[in-house]
């Protein structure tokens, strides 16, 4: 009887367990190569390396299920024509500094440390080309301010 156990047991281990992983965290998007996005802020220039999304998948996931973000590191939400623009934090359980950008580099708005989880949008209130996030708090530990420059190739084509 012990052994009939063990092996249905075993069975069903056996098949359970690629549901189990399915059912878990998504499989992580491939956003590709990392690229190069600088701040202009004041007489400081930051230098970050950014994952870009400039599909709707890949802007529809973001940062969600992520650990964290490193100080240097970010996103860069590509539009493919101006617009209002808004973000959510849903399954994203790290604040975030997001920099709404207008097409020609310039920083219109940061909404700061946006709380994770939380389903309430931060909208750009008027057309931008471009989102760039952040680990949270980093635009204040940098001073980087509205005005600020952007500076990325995807700005010279806008």
């Amino acid at each position: 009887m012990t052994r009939i156990f063990i092996l249905i047991s075993a069975v069903f281990m056996l098949f359970s367990a690629p549901a189990y992983a399915q059912a878990g965290e998504p499989k992580p998007l491939d956003f590709g190569p990392k690229e190069k996005l600088t701040i202009q802020s004041k007489d400081k220039a930051h230098v970050f390396t950014v994952e870009v999304a400039d599909t709707d998948e890949l802007q529809a996931r973001g940062m969600m299920y992520r650990d964290g973000v490193a100080d240097d590191a970010g996103m860069l939400f590509e539009f493919a024509k101006p617009k209002v623009a808004t973000i959510w934090m849903k399954n994203t359980g790290i604040p975030l500094d997001i920099l709404f950008v207008r097409p020609n580099g310039r920083v219109l708005k940061i909404e700061h440390g946006a709380k994770p989880y939380s389903l309430r949008l931060s909208s750009s209130e008027a057309p931008v080309a471009a989102v760039v996030e952040l680990r949270g708090g980093r635009a204040r530990e940098l001073g980087i301010r509205p005005g600020d420059i952007v500076s990325h190739d995807f700005f010279k084509t806008n």
